[in-house]
């Protein structure tokens, strides 16, 4: 018998140790300022409200953003909220300028990938704060930007600021469904061309990577890969599950998906992937240190490419890749399958050829019985030029906050809404000022969250950086 006086004892130990744990962690964050209080508000806000595809409203996030600007002082009119389909709602808010130059655009979504309750640790749509960490589904892609942006304009607006042009904000919706009618930036260009127009704009992609906690470089994306998806299918009569037959579509198409995981696409440099290793292999040491630089050196060898080829991040950065992400098979446990599905999604290069890589991915899934179709065409776009003003104060305020911390041009691993206005003629550049380590990267997964402290930092940022941007 357990001695239950004993395990009143255990019990309560372990609540004290958890409770001075907590203590400390929150020890670690002074006290918030007014600014920080009412963005942790906005945010708070934000991520609790379910903005996936399936079962979320954009429109309801949209309408809460407004309700923070106006009661931060703008104006109805400055101010519009469109919903082209039903909660696909997106809101472009303009702060009037002087006009000296052409607007800045602000760009971030509101729209978040689904995220299973069974999945994860707690409730994905009820912020999580403890452990040092915010914890939800979107905490990081994209709603802490678009409440940062949603809270400088705020403070901003408060603190009457005057800028030299327009700044422009625009929160769209179905950013993470792709090339579809849905995206908010793409309808919007479509249908409100006028309204995003702007010399340059900001956007997510980039933001600061930490080694071991430390920041060790900042990255601003100026491009990116392609996106594009395709739907494989196998399909038979079926029959009853006590007679086997000689062909099973389940068979095939893993027989497929196991080619597919076998295989990696060849490594392409480009003038931003190598100056992107140069860069990083500086606050490295050992093997890791010489294999960066042998990829610098344009000429690196087959051992360096497959040690770096372990880190996701790294792969992603050095070839076009490809992998599944869906499986669906068989209608009964008891009868033999009738058809079963895959969906493979790919990122291309932006100095890859799309066509080449469609060719390849065929003869990589070759099966007589595969039926591959392509469910969207990859959509490239041109690199941003290297701006001076605007690299000029990524830079200032990176060493303002981080000093010592390179500043460092990237391509970017997946793709952005960015896509869209680069090929307007409107430049983008992706950074944040939130820092995270690569390894502990959860967007689109299980438990996404951010630390704490980085969300305040990347907000501080950002306002920083809108201001200088906007004089």
């Amino acid at each position: 018998m357990v001695n239950s006086k004993l395990l009143h004892c255990v019990a309560a130990a372990l609540l004290c140790v958890t409770s001075q744990a907590g203590a400390q962690t929150r020890a670690q964050m002074p006290p918030l300022t007014p600014e920080q209080q009412r963005f942790h508000e906005v945010y708070k806000e934000l991520v609790e409200i379910n903005t996936s595809h399936l079962m979320g409203n954009n429109t309801e996030a949209a309408q809460a953003m407004r309700k923070h600007l106006l009661d931060a002082g703008f104006e109805a009119d400055e101010i519009q909220l469109f919903e082209p389909y039903p909660n696909k709602g997106n809101l472009v808010v303009r702060y009037k300028g002087a006009g000296g130059k052409k607007p800045l655009l602000l760009l971030a979504h509101l729209d978040v990938v689904e995220a299973r309750r069974q999945d994860w640790k707690t409730d994905p749509f009820k912020l999580k704060e403890d452990d040092g960490y915010f914890t939800a589904r979107g905490a990081l892609d994209d709603k802490a930007m678009a409440a940062s942006f949603v809270s400088v304009l705020g403070q901003l607006k408060r603190e009457g600021f005057k800028p030299n042009r327009d700044i422009v904000l625009a929160l769209t919706a179905d950013e993470e469904l792709g090339d579809v009618p849905t995206n908010g930036v793409f309808w919007l260009l479509n249908n409100q061309r006028a309204l995003l127009d702007a010399e340059f704009g900001i956007n997510e992609g980039g933001g600061g990577e930490l080694n071991k906690g430390k920041p060790v470089l900042h990255r601003v994306q100026v491009a990116e890969k392609m996106y594009t998806t395709y739907k494989l299918e196998v399909r038979d009569v079926g029959g009853h599950s006590s007679q086997p037959t000689l062909t099973n579509p389940i068979y095939e198409l893993s027989a497929a998906m196991d080619q597919l995981g076998a295989f990696r696409f060849p490594v392409k440099l480009a003038d931003v992937t190598r100056s992107y290793f140069e860069k990083s292999a500086l606050f490295e040491t050992g093997q890791m240190a010489e294999d960066m630089r042998a990829v610098a050196s344009g000429n690196p060898d087959g051992a360096a490419i497959d040690r770096l080829s372990r880190s996701p991040l790294y792969n992603a950065t050095l070839r076009t890749t490809c992998v599944a992400t869906q499986l669906l098979a068989g209608h009964a446990e008891n009868a033999l399958p009738q058809s079963a599905k895959a969906t493979v999604n790919c990122r291309i290069l932006p100095h890859d050829d799309p066509a080449e890589i469609d060719a390849t991915l065929r003869k990589v899934l070759a099966s007589g019985r595969i039926k591959i179709e392509r469910t969207n065409p990859p959509l490239r776009s041109p690199p941003s030029p290297l701006r001076s003003d605007v690299l000029e104060v990524v830079e200032s305020i990176t060493q303002q906050m981080w000093p010592g911390i390179p500043v460092i041009p990237t391509m970017g691993a997946a793709a952005t809404d960015s896509r869209f206005m680069r090929n307007v003629g409107i430049p983008m550049y992706g950074v944040s000022g939130i820092f995270w380590e690569p390894s502990d990267m959860r967007a689109h997964g299980m438990d996404e969250r951010i630390a704490i402290p980085r969300l305040y930092d990347g907000r501080e940022f950002m306002y920083r950086m809108v201001k200088q941007l906007s004089q």
